[in-house]
Order: structure tokens, then C-alpha cells, then sequence
């Protein structure tokens, strides 16, 4: 958990990380946010994927 959300600060920075977590509902994580999927227990690296997909994060720092 500590790594994913370390690499969420280092694209997003920790403010703007912090609210696309708890605030943007992704159609990839069946309409839940970042937040709502980790308490469901969604695996990380799926949730990740949905993010950097999202939000065009370069093959280099997926």
C-alpha cells in the first residue's frame, strides 16, 4: 500500500493525489474510485493500471 501510494504522490503530487483518490470514479474499476476500490479489496496493480490509463501516465513510470 505504501509503495502504491508513493507512486501516486510522484505522478500526481500528494494534494492532487490524494483528492483524484478520493474523488474521480473510474468506468475501469467498475465505477469506483481509487479509495472505494482499495476498501473493496481490488488488487493494486489493477487499480494502478486504471489510473495511468486514465490519465495517460507514460509506459516509463507505470
Amino acid at each position: 500500500m505504501s509503495q502504491f501510494r508513493g507512486l501516486m504522490e510522484d505522478e500526481f503530487g500528494a494534494l492532487r493525489a490524494g483528492s483524484l483518490a478520493r474523488d474521480h470514479v473510474f468506468s475501469a474499476l467498475d465505477g469506483q474510485t481509487v479509495d472505494e476500490a482499495i476498501e473493496s479489496g481490488t488488487d493494486l496493480r489493477r487499480i494502478w493500471r486504471a489510473v495511468c490509463d486514465a490519465y495517460d501516465v507514460p509506459p516509463a513510470r507505470r
